[in-house]
């Protein structure tokens, strides 16, 4: 069965105004990116910004001897490329698909004529922003501070969030990448949440059986992030409220 998209699933462009809408909404493009795929590159000059519908993009830091940890995850709420209309035209992390599917590609020099004219566009990025750089610093003292099991389960809800299932297609040795991670200490975790019957984890398969009690396990970095975005951004309206 083929499933159709819209610009308003996902949230930001469901939340512009009726004209602001209506001048980006012809520029749009839609694209797919399989599991792994990158959107962009670390270092490179960015050209397009990118509004997920159905993918989910994790914002990974490069080391120079190649490893890497995930520092934020963008779904069907935000945008990738920020830096696009920030100003900075290049960022020093990578934008790979966490999962394979859909998003909307539109032309940085077209967002950011848009941002200029200062309507409500430019008050919403900037929200939007705010909540993601909170997301990045709490997952950096989620990190340094927490078990690895709490940091699993951060991980697996803020990537739930941005899915419409309970199941997530992803290897134990992907989520130690993102974790920034040895693999062995992802697979003792993720043994202790299956055998609370929290989750069911076979062939880089993973169902959360527990939300409840996936939540409870989780560290307060979790509560922290969801709680600062809904502060930020649920009193947006939406063009779409139906669509998500």
């Amino acid at each position: 069965m083929q499933i159709s998209y819209s610009p308003t699933q996902n949230h930001l462009l469901a939340a512009l105004s009726v004209a602001e809408f209506e001048r980006l909404s012809a520029h749009l493009e839609l694209v797919s990116f399989e599991q792994g795929e990158a959107l962009y590159e670390s270092g490179v000059q960015l050209q397009y910004v990118y509004f997920p519908v159905s993918c989910i993009v994790s914002l990974l830091y490069v080391l120079e001897n190649g490893e890497s940890a995930e520092v934020a995850v963008v779904g069907k709420e935000g945008i990738v490329g920020i830096s696009l209309f920030m100003g900075g035209d290049t960022t020093p992390d990578r934008a790979t698909a966490q999962s394979s599917g859909f998003a909307y590609r539109l032309k940085g020099q077209i967002l950011k004529e848009e941002f200029d004219r200062a309507g409500p566009l430019l008050r919403l990025l900037l929200r939007y922003t705010q909540a993601l750089i909170i997301q990045m610093t709490q997952t950096s003292v989620c990190h340094r501070h927490h078990s690895v099991e709490q940091q699993l389960c951060r991980w697996l809800l803020l990537s739930l969030d941005r899915t419409s299932t309970n199941q997530l297609t992803m290897t134990q040795q992907m989520i130690a990448n993102m974790l920034g991670l040895r693999r062995e200490r992802v697979a003792e975790a993720a043994g202790n949440l299956q055998r609370n019957g929290i989750i069911q984890y076979s062939r880089g398969s993973i169902d959360v059986l527990n939300r409840p009690a996936l939540e409870g396990a989780a560290c307060e970095c979790y509560s922290v992030i969801t709680q600062e975005f809904d502060r930020l951004m649920t009193d947006i309206p939406r063009l779409d409220p139906v669509a998500a």
